[in-house]
């Protein structure tokens, strides 16, 4: 049966415009940001299966490439899902530069996360505040494999210069999913914090981005 089958108060998008977002299910939502099905499926069905296939919507939405190819979705599904991941990111950082001020990790974290988390490589970013801890810019900075990027100190120096920074916090991922700081990281950090001091910019924080939370060096009393 087809979803135009379905009594119309049942109908994902009908729903959703009836009741509210809230009301819908994770694979309702995809249902509705797919469209439709393919050929045999409705789109319920294919956003079940897109679930299934990557584990939990965390993951789905992490991964997005791998756990679509797994059900051959097209080229126009595959730009929708892209989309909307995109304008999440883009709401995250516009959320994040309206801040008064970073407080905590907690506070970039987030954004943080939705930037680097899906990335099936290694990347090495910075987030530049001013004085009074409020977000300039966020830059990806080095880019590298699944066995680390190389970071190098001046440019690093270079970078928060052009920005006129006072402040940065590090950013960089894990594709393995697990966000413990290697002997590596915290050598990067203590090298790059040295350099910065020279010119007068602090490093408040390295986050390392796995599948879970964030880990933050400055919690652990790395820095």
């Amino acid at each position: 049966m087809s979803i135009r089958d379905w009594p119309e108060g049942e109908r994902p998008r009908e729903k959703l415009l009836a009741r509210g977002s809230g009301s819908l299910s994770d694979a309702e939502l995809l249902a509705v940001l797919l469209g439709s099905g393919v050929r045999g499926k409705d789109a319920i069905a294919l956003a079940r299966e897109l679930l299934v296939g990557a584990g939990s919507l965390a993951v789905l939405l992490s991964r997005p490439d791998q756990a679509v190819r797994t059900v051959g979705l097209g080229p126009a599904k595959r730009a929708r899902i892209a989309a909307a991941l995109e304008l999440a990111r883009r709401s995250l950082a516009e959320q994040l530069r309206q801040q008064p001020a970073l407080e905590n990790p907690r506070d970039s974290g987030d954004y943080l996360r939705a930037r680097l988390r899906h990335l099936p490589y290694e990347v090495f970013g910075c987030l530049y505040l001013d004085n009074r801890h409020r977000v300039l810019a966020f830059e990806e900075l080095f880019r590298g494999t699944v066995d680390g990027a190389s970071v190098h100190p001046r440019e690093v120096v270079r970078a928060c210069l052009q920005h006129n920074a006072c402040a940065v916090i590090f950013a960089h991922n894990h594709p393995s999913g697990v966000a413990e700081p290697s002997a590596a990281d915290r050598a990067i950090t203590r090298e790059l914090r040295d350099a910065l001091q020279l010119v007068g910019v602090r490093v408040l924080d390295h986050l390392v981005i796995g599948s879970d939370e964030p880990v933050s060096m400055a919690a652990r009393g790395l820095l």
